[in-house]
């Protein structure tokens, strides 16, 4: 039978709930309008706007009416920032 016990390298592949709401509230305030102005309607960004420690997770966004619904945030080992100041 396997230990249950989550050890320090699972924790490291989990947001808990205020990681997940300062990621949110940082790509509403800084991507958001960066996003708007290049038309974006769906994508996938890394959340490293958000700090150096959110490197290696990746927001999934939408278009809704004039703005963007968040879908989901996920780990990405490999993950890489990107400038969208063009």
């Amino acid at each position: 039978m396997m230990n249950d016990i989550k050890g320090p390298d699972h924790l490291v592949h989990e947001l808990d709930d205020d990681d997940r709401e300062f990621i949110t509230c940082r790509f509403f305030e800084e991507m958001a309008p960066k996003l708007r102005r290049l038309d974006a309607r769906i994508g996938t960004l890394n959340c490293e706007f958000a700090g150096k420690q959110y490197r290696n997770w990746n927001i999934q966004f939408r278009s809704a009416g004039s703005g963007f619904d968040i879908v989901e945030i996920t780990y990405d080992e490999e993950g890489a920032g990107m400038d969208l100041d063009l």
